[in-house]
Order: C-alpha cells, then sequence, then structure tokens
C-alpha cells in the first residue's frame, strides 16, 4: 500500500534500482514513455507521482483526458486507449543519473515490447534519452522518421518540473500534436 502521505527518506533510499510495472495493454492508442520510474513514483505506486511533475495536467490541458486525473487513477488511462511504460526499468533521484549503456539497453528493450504490444504511437517523453535510446543523436521533437513495425514515434518533452526549458501551455501545445495525430491514424 502506498503511503498516504509523502514518502520518508527511508522509503525513498529503498526504492532505488526498483521498478514500476508499466499500464499496458496491446494495441493501445498511445504508450507514453518516461525515461525512467523516480523513486517517489515507486514509493508512491504511481507513475509521474512525483508533485510538481506536469504529466497528468498536460495530458488533461492537451485533450487526452477529460478531467486532471491523479496518479492514483492511472489505470483509467487504458480506457482511453493510452499507456505507460519507461525507457529504463531502474528507478533513480533523477534521470541523469543512468548511464548512456541503460538507455541503449532499456532501447531495445522498448523495441521489443513495443513489437509485442503494437501501439499505434509510442511517445517518449525527452528528446535527450531519445536520442540516446535509439542512437538517433539529430532526433527533434514531433513525429519521427522512423517506426518500429508499425507504431508511429512521437518525442515531447519531458513534463518533470525540473525541465524549465518548458511550461504547462508549451507541454499542452506539443501534446496535443500528438493527440490530434493519434485520432486520425
Amino acid at each position: 500500500m502506498p503511503p498516504s502521505r509523502g514518502p520518508t527518506r527511508e522509503q525513498l533510499d529503498a526504492a532505488i534500482g526498483r521498478s514500476m510495472p508499466d499500464i499496458l495493454a496491446p494495441g493501445l492508442r498511445v504508450l507514453f514513455c518516461g525515461i525512467n520510474p523516480s523513486l517517489y513514483s515507486v514509493v508512491m505506486r504511481h507513475h509521474f507521482a512525483r508533485p510538481g511533475n506536469r504529466f497528468w495536467p498536460t495530458l488533461h490541458a492537451s485533450g487526452f483526458t477529460p478531467r486532471q486525473l491523479r496518479p492514483s487513477e492511472q489505470d483509467l488511462l487504458l480506457e482511453r486507449g493510452l499507456g505507460i511504460t519507461n525507457v529504463v526499468d531502474r528507478a533513480t533521484a533523477t534521470a541523469d543519473q543512468l548511464e548512456n549503456s541503460e538507455l541503449r539497453e532499456g532501447g531495445k528493450a522498448l523495441e521489443a515490447k513495443v513489437r509485442r504490444h503494437r501501439p499505434r504511437f509510442l511517445a517518449v517523453l525527452g528528446v535527450g534519452a531519445y536520442r540516446t535510446a535509439f542512437g538517433r543523436p539529430k532526433a527533434e521533437l514531433g513525429l519521427q522518421p522512423e517506426t518500429l513495425g508499425d507504431t508511429r514515434l512521437w518525442v515531447l518533452p519531458n513534463p518533470s518540473g525540473l525541465n524549465a526549458h518548458y511550461q504547462l501551455e508549451d507541454l499542452a501545445r506539443l501534446f496535443a500534436e500528438l493527440r490530434r495525430a493519434s485520432e486520425r491514424t
């Protein structure tokens, strides 16, 4: 059971290196892919659970969800044809604690997962992680020219509150572009 309040330092320390189960089903419209789980999310047992993470507000503001879901409602995404996974399963305090080799290995595992579950779109949340994981050093945000089987690849900014380059309005606009594309296909 997740703690009713925020995690303690001991709980966070115990979460180092642990993983999070995916929110995944075959044939999703969009599979959102974080870089790796935060310690906070692992303790709370919900993706993007850290206060200040803008994933849930962005999903709503971009039109993916009719209201802002709480992290504890993550399973409701499946009803909307949406899911969540990560490039790397290992939880860390920050994504910059990952080695490039972990991102590349995670990219291979992610490719196998995508080929097995066949979402229409894989949306990687973080251009740097995408570049490293998929060996595309010049990749930019948006629809990518390559695919994984029938799955189209889309790169979005990381919604972490630590990513000050993008405000909620910017994130919502970029996520809405993906939403519109996913509704057309």
